[in-house]
């Protein structure tokens, strides 16, 4: 698994969001879904073209609920790294200064990226010597296509 640490200054993502449930898989069957919806509508496109931050691409960023409910459902955002006032039919959301490790995914999604996620968590944490820090994980996904066998994208996950 390959990975690097990395450390990155706290930053603004606008896109969309929604709550899903982490009860029995639902979120890895949901989620693809709404990664389709937003390829359909052109929400995807409109986020590209207001991609003015550091990281250029699209985000899938994870954000663990409060200590209580953080087993059971977690808010799921798509948006990009974004400077400046976020238009109105989007959302924003901070992502604090953090060491992060950065893991890449190679393969078609969303087999490739749910395949590395359980990895990290069912091999590289418990063995790592670093433990995750914070409540937001993202994924990172170039302009490759999402279905190529050799398409290049990232996890991030803040760690101390």
């Amino acid at each position: 698994m390959n990975y690097r640490i990395v450390d990155k200054d706290t930053f603004d993502v606008v896109g969309v969001h929604r709550d899903f449930s982490l009860c029995n898989g639902e979120n890895m069957r949901l989620i693809p879904r709404l990664w389709d919806e937003v390829h359909e509508n052109g929400v995807n496109d409109h986020l590209i073209e207001l991609n003015n931050g550091k990281i250029k691409g699209v985000l899938g960023v994870c954000v663990a609920h409060d200590e209580q409910q953080r087993e059971e459902s977690m808010t799921y955002w798509i948006g990009v790294d974004y400077v400046g006032e976020a238009p109105d039919q989007f959302s924003r959301l901070s992502i604090p200064a953090a060491k992060w490790a950065v893991f890449e995914v190679r393969g078609p999604m969303p087999d490739a990226m749910q395949k590395v996620w359980t990895q990290i968590y069912g091999e590289w944490l418990p063995s790592s010597g670093y433990v995750q820090s914070g409540s937001i994980q993202f994924e990172y996904y170039t302009d490759q296509d999402p279905y190529s066998l050799d398409c290049y994208s990232e996890i991030w996950i803040p760690v101390e």
